[in-house]
């Protein structure tokens, strides 16, 4: 493997983990905030992809733009949501959890095929963002996955900063620490629930948004992230943001490498990683929350 196509399949590593990390980030934070198995997170994931395939039509070029609405349309599904069916499962076991979750996959995938057909569809990049760096003499690189990289980054940044250095955030880390004392403080718990819920369903659907130019739109394209994404939740620890960033980095590390040198064999490489972890450090790489 010569020196440029090494740096490419890091740069996709990279992209891959970065891209899991906004989806494993929204599930850490209801897994480990709210203690909500939702096995329907993957479906929030199709949700921004089949935004970003209607919405695309009506902003043209204006990518940002349709970015942003897209992700504020997620949030307000999210928050209806938590409110008609999630604000149910708190005080459940997780046997009604799972399959509360489970019935809501059937839900949107009846109801995806019911609004949009069966088809597999595409996005196309803005053409700001359509063409490629030259890596070496032969090869070169899509501007687009650097602006996704770029893009998970500063979500990363913005989530990091609001989870540990505001108001919100202060309350969230309390009340994942101890409910009934932040309620028994004048702490509304079940809103701050909502806005923890609507903000994993908000990212998830971006991550599915900033997604959909580089591969297709197509049926049941969340379930195929969902378990990759519990595996990143339970390597880099439940509820930490900081061990979702680096568990996600070393999945897309392990995926990408193991498909280019063990091909035959690269699914379990994902699995054998989450093995290692937890005979190493059964609670998750990063023992502090957040």
């Amino acid at each position: 493997m010569d020196l440029a196509t090494f740096l490419v399949q890091c740069l996709n590593a990279v992209q891959y983990g970065l891209l899991l990390f906004l989806l494993a980030s929204g599930l850490t934070l209801i897994f480990g905030i709210m203690g909500v198995i939702n096995l329907a997170h993957g479906s929030f994931y199709m949700l921004g992809a089949y935004l970003a395939f209607s919405l695309a039509p009506w902003f043209g070029t204006h990518f940002l733009a349709m970015l942003v609405v897209g992700t504020l349309l997620a949030a307000v599904f999210g928050a209806l949501l938590e409110w008609v069916f999630f604000s149910f499962l708190y005080e459940r076991d997780h046997l009604q959890q799972v399959l509360m979750t489970y019935a809501l996959i059937l839900v949107f995938e009846e109801a995806r095929s019911l609004l949009v057909g069966n088809d597999v569809h595409g996005v196309a990049a803005p053409p700001w963002l359509a063409g490629s760096l030259p890596l070496g003499t032969l090869m070169t690189y899509p501007v687009y996955r650097l602006f996704a990289s770029a893009a998970c980054i500063a979500v990363g940044v913005a989530l990091y900063w609001l989870v540990n250095r505001t108001r919100l955030g202060m309350m969230i880390r309390a009340g994942a620490s101890n409910r009934e004392m932040v309620r028994a403080l004048g702490v509304d718990i079940r809103r701050l629930y909502r806005i923890v819920f609507a903000g994993g369903v908000a990212l998830a659907a971006l991550a599915g948004m900033i997604a959909a130019p580089m591969s297709s739109v197509y049926p049941g394209m969340g379930g195929q992230v969902l378990i990759v994404c519990f595996v990143v939740v339970v390597i880099g620890g439940i509820g930490s943001i900081v061990g979702a960033l680096v568990a996600s980095l070393l999945v897309g590390f392990v995926d990408t490498f193991g498909k280019v040198f063990f091909a035959e064999y690269s699914g379990v490489g994902i699995y054998l990683l989450m093995a290692v972890v937890l005979v190493w450090r059964p609670e998750g790489l990063m023992r502090r929350r957040f």
